[in-house]
């Protein structure tokens, strides 16, 4: 997406902050847009697309699962909606078939088995 003026990818040792703002002012984004912000836009994009927690870890190339949830948890609220669903739908197939316990459905095991 960026290079530095001699079309090389930007490095810590070759690209200067004023490359950056330049490069930024080019490309008409927000001006004080930092670098850092392109991480989390990063791991926003990934997170809409339903990646795991563990893949974001490995994509922005971070020590820990740790890092990265203390990092970005807000960006997966979505995976406590879809936790709360499933364990809805467990409770109600357990209650449909399991309307009445009996010598037969007694300990009957979540998920209808």
């Amino acid at each position: 997406m960026f290079t530095t003026p001699t079309g090389t990818p930007p490095r810590n040792s070759n690209f200067r902050l004023q490359n950056w703002y330049q490069a930024v002012a080019e490309a008409d984004l927000p001006q004080g847009l930092r670098i850092h912000d392109l991480r989390h836009t990063c791991a926003s994009l990934l997170a809409a697309a339903d990646a795991s927690p563990k893949v974001v870890q490995l994509r922005l190339g971070h020590s820990s699962i740790t890092v990265t949830m203390d990092r970005y948890t807000h960006l997966f609220p979505s995976d406590i909606d879809a936790l709360v669903r499933r364990l809805d739908d467990i409770w109600a197939r357990n209650l449909t078939a399991q309307t009445r316990p009996n010598e037969r459905t007694r300990g009957l095991e979540l998920g209808g088995r």
